[in-house]
């Protein structure tokens, strides 16, 4: 750890002009002391970083020690934030860097890495895979995803959520949100009130559908309800589960409905502030969320909203790591309790929604709570968006009632033999061809060993090597451990380590037990559900596909 140096490098010229833009003008220092405002935006260490590596294509030590400098932290510190993310890179590489994605869907459709080219997790854009995802720094960085255009929706009738993308309403454009109805239901969340608005949110029944499918009345009646007054309302769009893609179509193709519902979340909660936390993966989002966002200042009556760009770390995607990120913070999950409703962003309380969660929230101020329950079924209220990728003739974002089953879903993708279907993602579950009628509930999958998670369905043909997307998720795993755990942090090493003995028909004896052992450990003793469900779709592929059966 480059301690000493940082205390005394220097940036050049380039630099701190990026990260001054980020910062705002040096302040006047007394000897080594810095000014308390600086100490007191400790949150924005991140953006600084990112704002230096998009200038000159990396952080060099110059960079971050006046990064650290500048902000009062102490230089080990900055050191530790800097390499927590797997984007920000300390060593001097090319301007132009291309991340090519190895992942699930991409690797189903002959992903390879090039001469100079950098492996890479999901890039979330599993419906064009094989994808890239291209930086290039300089004075007007460049930050593209390859193949630049997404392909049209791939379904017309029954649409809620989508029914604005596949209208065609200019994501660029106020005036055309508003003439499609936009901000119709902020206004009505104004005449209703707070409460009355919770009691909405309470009787259609919402959970959320970041994959903990928590009710999301209970969560915003918990905030409103504590005695601290400053509270905030966060978006989670840092999607990093494999085969997800859901919240980049929204935010790209319908960004005004995201800066709505956040607010009516905020009103709802009695917050003075909202936080969009996007994967850094997903510039084009940046460019039109944050659009959006200025362009809509006159509805939002003093409520302010403010853009984070993550930095690549899946594991914060989990709400506490979030927050620990946007403080300025590695990104490592924090103990429960307390939970977020009580001390979350910043130490006050936070609600927490994920942005398909917040656009239901239009659809239940639209047509009032009981209506919205009346759609799906008892425990699973609703419409719900299905990523669609892999073995598919037609990949995409899907829209149905919960309680359609997996087969009429794959219909109108477009299937031919399936082997397996992964739901939920990593995170989730294999299930097999003999499955295929299992209803898409949160009920039905719980009792079938599965779960929708975060809504990801990747389907594997008779060709597909089951056998070689088991390893890439235990790779996943092991690469996105956190590590602060020892459960999380060991555990993951050892199921790729067994694993590849499996694979190369070398197991230790005992080995699928030793497995399943290790898999529970993981499940009880893990900090957060990166641990915990780190394990979950190798068990289900042994147990539901018979991999590696003897």
């Amino acid at each position: 750890m480059p301690d000493l140096k940082l205390l005394t490098a220097e940036p050049s010229d380039a630099e701190r002009t990026a990260i001054d833009a980020v910062l705002g003008a040096p302040p006047e220092l007394d000897g080594h002391r810095i000014a308390r405002a600086d100490r007191e935006s400790r949150h924005l260490l991140l953006p600084a970083l990112r704002a230096a590596q998009g200038r000159v294509g990396w952080v060099s030590e110059g960079a971050l020690g006046y990064a650290s400098r500048r902000l009062s932290v102490p230089p080990a510190e900055a050191y530790g934030v800097a390499t927590f993310y797997a984007l920000l890179s300390l060593e001097e590489r090319p301007a132009d860097v291309t991340h090519v994605c190895t992942d699930l869907a991409c690797a189903l459709r002959g992903a390879t890495v090039g001469p100079g080219e950098h492996a890479s997790p999901c890039l979330g854009l599993c419906e064009r895979a094989p994808a890239r995802y291209r930086t290039v720094a300089g004075l007007e960085p460049l930050e593209e995803q390859l193949p630049a255009e997404s392909p049209p929706l791939p379904q017309r009738d029954g649409l809620r959520l989508l029914r604005r993308i596949a209208d065609g309403v200019d994501p660029t454009s106020l005036a055309a949100y508003v003439a499609a109805g936009g901000f119709a239901a902020l206004a009505r969340a104004r005449e209703l009130g707070p409460d009355a608005v919770i009691a909405e949110v309470s009787e259609s029944k919402l959970l959320g559908r970041g994959g903990a499918a928590f009710p999301t009345g209970v969560k915003w009646r918990a905030v409103r309800d504590q005695a601290e007054t400053t509270r905030y309302v966060v978006c989670n769009a840092d999607e990093s589960e494999p085969g997800t893609f859901k919240d980049r179509v929204l935010m790209e193709s319908d960004p005004f409905a995201l800066v709505e519902s956040l607010a009516i979340a905020g009103y709802a909660t009695g917050a003075q502030k909202g936080f969009v936390y996007i994967r850094a993966e997903y510039p084009l989002a940046h460019v039109r969320v944050q659009n959006a966002i200025d362009a809509s200042t006159e509805y939002l009556d003093g409520f302010e909203i403010e853009l984070r760009i993550g930095a690549g770390a899946y594991v914060c995607g989990e709400e506490t790591a979030l927050f620990q990120s946007i403080e300025g913070k590695r990104g490592e999950p924090r103990n429960k309790p307390p939970f977020p409703v009580e001390v979350g962003l910043f130490g006050k309380p936070t609600a927490v929604n994920n942005v398909v969660t917040l656009f239901n929230v239009l659809e239940v101020l639209r047509m009032g709570g009981a209506e919205y329950a009346a759609t799906g079924t008892e425990g699973s209220a609703g419409t719900r968006l299905f990523c669609v990728s892999g073995c598919v003739e037609r990949p995409g974002l899907y829209e149905l009632p919960f309680g359609a089953t997996l087969r009429e879903l794959l219909e109108l993708a477009g299937t031919g033999s399936v082997k397996a279907v992964l739901l939920g993602g990593a995170a989730g579950a294999f299930v097999g061809p003999g499955q295929l009628d299992l209803r898409l509930t949160h009920e039905d999958t719980r009792a079938a060993g599965a779960t929708l998670g975060s809504g990801v369905v990747i389907v594997y043909d008779e060709e597909a090597d089951l056998v070689g997307a088991l390893l890439r998720i235990a790779e996943f795993f092991r690469d996105e451990s956190c590590g602060q755990c020892v459960p999380c942090r060991v555990g993951t090493v050892r199921q790729e380590e067994a694993l590849k003995r499996l694979a190369a028909g070398q197991p230790h004896p005992d080995e699928l037990q030793t497995l399943a052992e290790l898999a529970q450990v993981m499940r009880d003793a893990s900090i957060c559900g990166l641990g915990q469900t780190a394990a979950n779709a190798v068990a289900s592929a042994i147990v539901n596909l018979g991999v590696f059966a003897a």
